[in-house]
């Protein structure tokens, strides 16, 4: 099934006019057959909200998820969530905690101080160390290391 990936412009809100790509997977690709798949497997169809400032990550995130039968929207950075709508409480979101400008682990934090915050997967490429320099007592619920798998990743949505 081939996936196709909408994208839409908006401002990135740092004064300059510059434009961050919002990358958003069409309703129509992840299909009606998709949903009911999903539905049929006993997993919960969703919105899925990726945080990755690696276009190649975000993208396959995207695309696996509409595969699965689920809806992505992908940012590249922090700044460009703040601009959506947040997220419901139905909703999942994936933070890489290595992002340029606010962090990942700022972005959690706000996530998980909204009064009815979503599930929060957090992702990484970097060493031990790193992360728990990153996070220090900030331990997000489900933290996942890239390489991602698809059967790690399904696990926790």
């Amino acid at each position: 099934m081939c996936q196709r990936l909408a994208e839409s412009e908006c401002p990135n809100g740092d004064g300059v006019g510059g434009k961050d790509r919002v990358r958003d997977l069409e309703a129509g690709s992840a299909t009606a057959g998709d949903r009911g798949a999903a539905a049929e497997r006993g997993a919960r169809v969703m919105t899925v909200h990726i945080i990755e400032d690696d276009p190649g990550v975000g993208d396959s995130l995207a695309m696996l998820l509409g595969q699965i039968g689920h809806s992505a929207r992908v940012y590249p950075d922090a700044e460009s969530f703040f601009e959506a709508p947040p997220p419901s409480s139905s909703d999942t979101v994936i933070v890489d905690l290595g992002l340029p400008g606010l962090s990942g682990v700022q972005l959690i934090r706000w996530i998980n101080g909204l009064k009815q915050p979503p599930k929060v997967i957090a992702i990484t490429g970097q060493s031990n160390r790193n992360i728990m320099e990153m996070l220090g007592d900030e331990q997000p619920a489900v933290l996942l290391r890239k390489p991602l798998t698809e059967e790690v990743l399904v696990s926790h949505l």
